[in-house]
């Protein structure tokens, strides 16, 4: 018996890194999963995109652990794409009970330097493609009378200020605020809402370029806010993994508007 039996979540960025594993992590404690990746390039980015094998690879992954899975090349930037899969995924498995909006993109650059397309692109991606999965989802969720869990993924930089990263950090924030205010709004559906906030995790996303060569430049002055207070650098998405389970379990039923940290006490500064 898993914590999850009979539930059925949908995640986005699920290709690989923290939406593969918590994909994996969930159908392990019992859920079927509507999974979703852009599966290629995107313009702005300079670390490698995901790709329709590795989503299929954890489509794959998801039915070792015994459960169903119904996946899709979606960009979370089309709101239309994201209700058409919500859509078909609860025609195939039957409910819709748990929401991880995990997609996300990461660039870098000194705030007043930074091109108009990279900004807008970080901003449509983390924060409005947030709200786009919301809109796809919660509708079904209310329709369904049963109440449910939405976990959106900020990070750190949603709970400080970040150098190097604005429009980053200004999407992680204002991730906060919409989960702050859909927790009271669908509080009375017992539709709970939170965000969690990882540090470092070795993903795709550590690959980008321009970040690590700022924080060396700066190292003397900005560079302790990049510093842990726990004697480790990284940690795995599996790791994230087992918060997410807990929130989303009725381990967690009376957490709701809360911001939870996984983060080596990084932003306990």
């Amino acid at each position: 018996m898993g914590k999850l039996d009979g539930k059925v979540a949908f995640i986005t960025g699920a290709a690989r890194g923290q939406g593969r594993a918590h994909a994996v992590r969930l159908a392990h404690e019992g859920a079927d999963i509507i999974a979703s990746d852009i599966c290629g390039p995107m313009k702005g980015l300079k670390y490698g995109a995901s790709s329709p094998e590795e989503l299929d690879e954890t489509k794959a992954l998801v039915e070792a652990e015994g459960r169903r899975a119904v996946t899709d090349v979606v960009d979370v930037r089309d709101l239309g794409a994201l209700e058409a899969l919500a859509k078909k995924g609860v025609a195939e498995l039957g409910r819709l009970d748990i929401v991880l909006a995990n997609a996300g993109v990461l660039n870098a650059g000194l705030t007043w330097e930074y091109d108009p397309e990279a900004w807008q692109l970080v901003i449509d991606v983390n924060l409005t493609g947030v709200f786009n999965t919301v809109r796809a989802t919660v509708p079904i969720m209310v329709a369904q009378g049963e109440g449910g869990s939405i976990v959106l993924t900020s990070s750190t930089a949603g709970l400080k200020g970040q150098p190097f990263t604005a429009p980053y950090t200004a999407a992680k924030h204002g991730v906060v605020g919409l989960a702050k205010t859909l927790a009271n709004e669908l509080g009375e559906h017992n539709i709970r809402v939170n965000t969690i906030h990882p540090a470092g995790v070795k993903t795709e996303m550590v690959k980008e370029p321009e970040l690590f060569e700022l924080i060396t430049r700066f190292q003397t002055t900005l560079g302790p806010l990049f510093m842990n207070t726990l004697p480790v650098e990284w940690m795995q998405p599996e790791d994230v993994s087992g918060l997410v389970a807990w929130l989303v379990s009725d381990e967690a039923k009376y957490v709701t508007g809360a911001q939870m940290p996984i983060d080596f006490g990084f932003t306990a500064r």
